[in-house]
């Protein structure tokens, strides 16, 4: 028999405040990168439509779906992901290669605010024409 023991929903909450610099990356990571392969798999059925249909019909769905402005928030959401995720496994090569194995929390953050530098700079090209 063994000494398991439930620790209730309350500690079991409280256990996120635990987690080190180590942990909130690989979990945006990871999250990130799931977000990229449904996306990819999203992006290449839309795509495989355009030479199932008349060209013009389908220039004219992107062109409409262009000039809404959800779609155009959700590209810079998409934008912030893959950026996130491109400089978060750069991070993650120099780790495996033993660079910056003391400074992780500092290069997470970093990221962080490298990801929202390039993404609200990018705001303006996104929005322009809506």
């Amino acid at each position: 028999m063994t000494d398991a023991y439930d620790r209730g929903r309350i500690e079991d909450f409280g256990r996120w405040r635990e987690f080190s610099a180590g942990m909130w990356p690989w979990i945006l990571h990871t999250f990130t990168g799931w977000l990229l392969v449904g996306y990819l798999f999203t992006h290449i059925a839309v795509l495989s439509t355009a030479t199932a249909a008349d060209p013009t019909v389908y220039t004219a769905t992107l062109q409409g779906l262009e000039a809404l402005l959800i779609v155009r928030v959700l590209e810079i959401g998409l934008l912030a992901v893959a950026v996130f995720h491109a400089l978060n496994g750069v991070r993650l090569l120099f780790v495996d290669l033993g660079l910056g194995l003391d400074r992780q929390a500092t290069t997470f953050y970093v990221t962080l605010v490298v990801t929202a530098v390039i993404t609200v700079a990018s705001v303006p090209t996104y929005l322009a024409g809506v």
